[in-house]
């Protein structure tokens, strides 16, 4: 029998980006978060306790819970497809916070499991959701900066092991800059251009060795087993081009630059990993112009501002509705493909053709209201 209403939810990892997903999805009403999981069955109960959430306990509780109809995966990224799979076998939908996995395999597999049991999944990142990409790709609709050409991105700084109390899990397999921040940039790309038909890319591990900086554990020594500083170009499908800067090691921070240029302008877009901010235009400026302010032409951001958790809102609605998931897993394993080709051009020094496609993602409608009743 059809459920109605809101949306049981549960989670499964309660770490430290679980406190913004719980204040987005207790405040939406076509959601209700039943129970919280995680390996540490007191860390669930205190999250439980902190966002009024009536019950908690393990993965295996969350799982055998008969009201959780999506389970929203917080887990570290090696064990994202596991949990996922093991939430698809209970009958579950689910959402998985980036990546969808850390290898082709497991990923396809994942997406064939769901379509087999009928079942949904939706992959972060939900910022390109908000208004801040949204207004940026209905600016490139409309032609504000005629036919977009080239894109630039640029995340670097230190590293997380600077502010994170337990930073390992980031510097393994599966995450790393391109892993763990790549999918902020090449969703954003993909959203922007189109799907990715190949990459070339050359990389750096600063560091064999890195050590724990805050929390109990700091002065806590830790191995890199990933490149923490990559430079790559992606072509896409559609004709245009991209080169990208990841970086775990550098001094200077540079965050959130996404630059798109066309025929006619630059486009200026705020940093995928929010979920809004200032989307300008230049036109061509003279180099004395630069600076100039009246050289700028700002574009007003359109949208509901919320946080992580849109998508897993927007995959609810299309578990009642029927719908497809904007941020659906088959654009999550795109990203993929593209991160895992890019780390295997670092390696091999040579061009990688990224062999999966996605269809083009439509746009957040103009009257979705993620505070509305409407299941």
């Amino acid at each position: 029998m059809a459920r109605s209403g809101p949306v049981g939810v549960g989670f499964i990892g309660t770490g430290m980006i679980s406190d913004t997903y719980l204040e987005n999805l207790t405040s939406f009403p076509d959601i209700r978060v039943v129970i919280l999981g995680d390996l540490d069955i007191e860390r669930a109960a205190a999250q439980a306790a902190r966002h009024g959430i009536a019950e908690s306990g393990s993965a295996d509780d969350v799982l055998a819970h008969p009201d959780v109809e999506l389970v929203v995966n917080l887990t570290i990224p090696a064990v994202h497809a596991e949990v996922a799979s093991r939430a698809l076998a209970a009958g579950k939908h689910v959402w998985t916070e980036k990546p969808i996995s850390v290898d082709r395999a497991s990923g396809q597999a994942l997406l064939q499991q769901a379509t087999d049991a009928g079942l949904l999944v939706g992959v972060a990142p939900d910022t390109v959701l908000g208004p801040g990409v949204q207004t940026a790709r209905r600016a490139i609709a409309r032609g504000d900066i005629g036919v977009p050409l080239s894109a630039q991105t640029v995340m670097q700084y230190a590293g997380p092991d600077t502010f994170h109390p337990n930073p390992e899990f980031l510097f393994a397999i599966g995450a790393g800059p391109v892993f763990d921040m790549g999918p902020y940039y090449v969703t954003t790309l993909v959203h922007l251009f189109g799907p990715v038909a190949s990459v070339a890319a050359v990389g750096s591990q600063g560091l064999a060795t890195r050590t724990v900086k805050v929390g109990d554990r700091a002065g806590t020594e830790f191995p890199v087993q990933v490149p923490t500083h990559v430079s790559a170009i992606a072509a896409f499908e559609g004709g245009g081009v991209s080169q990208s800067l990841f970086s775990f090691q550098s001094p200077l921070t540079r965050q959130g630059v996404v630059e798109i240029t066309g025929t006619e302008g630059t486009l200026v877009i705020p940093d995928p990993n929010m979920f809004t901010g200032e989307v300008k235009i230049t036109r061509a400026p003279t180099l004395d112009q630069m600076h100039d302010p009246a050289a700028w032409e700002i574009v007003p951001t359109t949208g509901v501002l919320t946080g992580r958790g849109l998508g897993a809102l927007d995959l609810a609605r299309a578990i009642r509705t029927g719908a497809r998931p904007l941020a659906s897993g088959e654009l999550g394993y795109h990203v993929l493909d593209t991160l895992v080709s890019i780390d295997e051009a670092v390696s091999s020094r040579s061009t990688v053709d990224v062999t999966s496609t996605v269809a083009p993602v439509p746009l957040v409608a103009d009257d979705f209201d993620p505070f509305a009743a409407t299941l």
